[in-house]
């Protein structure tokens, strides 16, 4: 909780650098990721964007943050809900599939330090796709989801992700 008359530097840093084109609009919401009905209730959401229309969620390197997989899968499915057919999942979270040493000396440190950090494996991840389709190849180490050349000489063992992106049907 920080100090009501302090604001946080992400909203700072937010309000600095969105700016909205014709060809879109952009917003910032200052919400809890585990409220989602706070989310698509607000009026950032509705000026923003067309539901009517498909939509990107991305939830990226965020739900590593929330230890609890049944939060993480009743916020990813109220958020798709509302979201039309073809709209899409982008995800990716930490693993410790790889590299457990390294991994889990780090989640150590993070919860050490008051952060809830969580490694998934793979079936884990999978999971919170449910209901909707994967693109191939499916969850992947971030560096394997369609890589550029440099992304793809680097070895399984340095990337501690996995990413995944799923189409609503």
């Amino acid at each position: 909780m920080c100090n009501p008359g302090v604001v946080p530097i992400v909203l700072v840093h937010a309000r600095a650098l969105l700016t909205s084109a014709p060809e879109g609009r952009t917003a910032y919401l200052d919400a809890d990721f585990t409220d989602p009905g706070a989310i698509l209730e607000s009026a950032q959401l509705r000026d923003t964007f067309d539901l009517r229309r498909p939509v990107a969620l991305s939830l990226i390197a965020i739900v590593h943050f929330i230890p609890d997989d049944g939060v993480v899968q009743t916020v990813i499915d109220q958020l798709m809900k509302p979201l039309p057919p073809g709209s899409m999942l982008a995800l990716t979270t930490t693993t410790a599939d790889f590299t457990p040493d390294e991994v889990n000396a780090g989640v150590a440190a993070y919860r050490a330090s008051g952060i809830p950090l969580t490694a998934r494996d793979r079936g884990t991840v999978e999971g919170f796709f449910r209901g909707l389709d994967l693109l191939d190849p499916g969850v992947v180490l971030a560096h394997r989801w369609r890589p550029d050349a440099e992304a793809a000489a680097l070895g399984d063992r340095q990337v501690y992700m996995y990413s995944g992106v799923a189409r609503k049907p």
